[in-house]
């Protein structure tokens, strides 16, 4: 029965993204839904960004064994990350009126700028996919035994067919309705679990010692490896394009900065209690804890919850995944074909224009596909995900909009410099966290470049 539930809403989800399809008659539609997303739709559709397989898997394999301190990265820094989107970058970049944050570095610092940016934001979304393809055969795998390497296969096919249909129209309408599948259902499994482990008081009295410590042991090491963890999202996804893209799908800059403000609050409370619902799951079947500690919640849900619950469980679950890996799929899509593909046409028509960004998300697709049968490690997948932008992206995207002096050079060297930076760090293995080398280095390259070239970068 369960597998038949998990069939019918894998198909359901098809037809639904076959529906918004027909919503879509430019590349504007496609890319950013027409900028019209109502505050709700827009609010769901941020939400979505990142609640997905790290949330529901990934964070509580880490919360299980390391308690709050293993998942500063999600929730706490996706919900930072959307909270600082809000009060500083939205508004900013939704009256730029672009498609893709390397068009920002294109008007703002050049074509050569706009090139390098997207040479390096485009692979840094594959890990992040392949960490949904990842959860998805998990899923799959745990519900109907089907082997895992098909079920990520099938999986991956299945949204990357609903988002070549529809682009951000079809990941716009099947974010909203999974996001309500998703809440409803994390709400009334907390409920249920909580309850059967005694109540709120007793789960946290019984909770292993250290497991709500929040601050790190004094040392300056235990610190800068702590704010690497808030980093690494909090910081690190600010300059990527399903952010952007997201942010541009509203109708008005205030819907964009009021719905990145209820997506942060939306995901530190919903991201939350998938945590919680693991606490309670290792004191009710400690045997659980025994496995692996991924597939602990859907492990409980199988072996001791009801239908209903199960259904429950495994809707939220596939629409966290779902959602988060079409967007996620459409991001690099269009900085491939916007800002690496379209360049060398010229002036193309819209159409056509179209038909590249829908093979250049079968392309994203397929690398992400290879590279979740390489690696089967989520949380791994993710963080790989995210540092790339951090230490190449974030300082010329915030120089760019926030100090007018700085120009083409700085930009290009503080690309350049911070991702040279990180990856020494990594090869040589230095004490200080690598990210940290490489956001050093990026700002060092962004002063470098701009007091060293004196000529002023167009401001927008």
């Amino acid at each position: 029965m369960l597998a038949a539930f998990v069939i019918l809403y894998l198909l359901l989800t098809i037809l639904v993204g076959r529906w918004a399809s027909l919503k879509v008659k430019t590349a504007n539609d496609f890319v950013v839904a027409g900028r019209s997303l109502p505050l709700g739709i827009s609010t769901c559709v941020i939400f979505a960004t990142w609640f997905g397989s790290e949330t529901m898997l990934g964070a509580t394999s880490e919360f299980a064994q390391h308690g709050l301190m293993g998942v500063m990265e999600d929730p706490f820094g996706a919900s930072l990350c959307l909270l600082l989107v809000g009060l500083f970058y939205a508004r900013k970049l939704y009256r730029s009126n672009l498609l893709t944050f390397c068009d920002f570095f294109k008007v703002r610092f050049g074509k050569k700028a706009e090139l390098i940016s997207a040479l390096l934001m485009v692979p840094s979304y594959f890990g992040w996919i392949a960490a949904q393809i990842v959860a998805m055969g998990i899923v799959v795998n745990t519900v109907m035994g089907i082997d895992t390497t098909v079920a990520m296969v099938a999986s991956g096919i299945i949204v990357m067919g609903y988002t070549y249909m529809g682009g951000m129209w079809s990941v716009s309408i099947t974010d909203f309705i999974q996001t309500i599948m998703i809440i409803i259902g994390i709400l009334i499994i907390t409920y249920v679990v909580v309850n059967k482990a005694g109540g709120l008081p007793t789960v946290i009295a019984n909770a292993p010692a250290g497991t709500f410590r929040f601050f790190p042991e004094s040392g300056w090491n235990n610190w800068l490896h702590y704010l690497a963890a808030w980093f690494t999202i909090g910081l690190g996804s600010i300059p990527q394009q399903d952010v952007f893209q997201r942010l541009m799908s509203s109708k008005s800059e205030r819907v964009a900065q009021h719905s990145s403000y209820l997506g942060a609050l939306m995901y530190l409370v919903i991201g939350s209690l998938p945590l919680l619902i693991v606490l309670c799951a290792q004191q009710l079947y400690p045997e659980l804890a025994a496995g692996d500690t991924e597939k602990i919640l859907p492990n409980m849900v199988l072996q001791h919850g009801n239908l209903f619950i199960q259904v429950l469980f495994f809707g939220a679950l596939l629409s966290a995944v779902m959602s988060t890996t079409s967007g996620a799929i459409l991001a690099p899509a269009t900085v491939l074909g916007e800002n690496i593909v379209r360049p060398f046409f010229g002036n193309i028509s819209d159409k056509k224009f179209l038909r590249v960004i829908r093979l250049s998300v079968v392309a994203v697709s397929a690398i992400s596909m290879v590279m979740a049968l390489g690696s089967q490690n989520i949380y791994e997948l993710v963080a790989a995900s995210s540092v790339l932008s951090l230490v190449s992206l974030f300082v010329p995207l915030t120089a760019g909009l926030y100090w007018k002096r700085s120009n083409e050079a700085g930009a290009i060297l503080s690309i350049i410099l911070g991702t040279a930076g990180y990856m020494a760090a990594e090869w040589w293995e230095t004490g200080m966290p690598s990210l940290f080398v490489g956001l050093l280095c990026s700002i060092g390259g962004m002063l470098l470049g701009t007091f060293l070239v004196r000529a002023k970068a167009p401001v927008t």
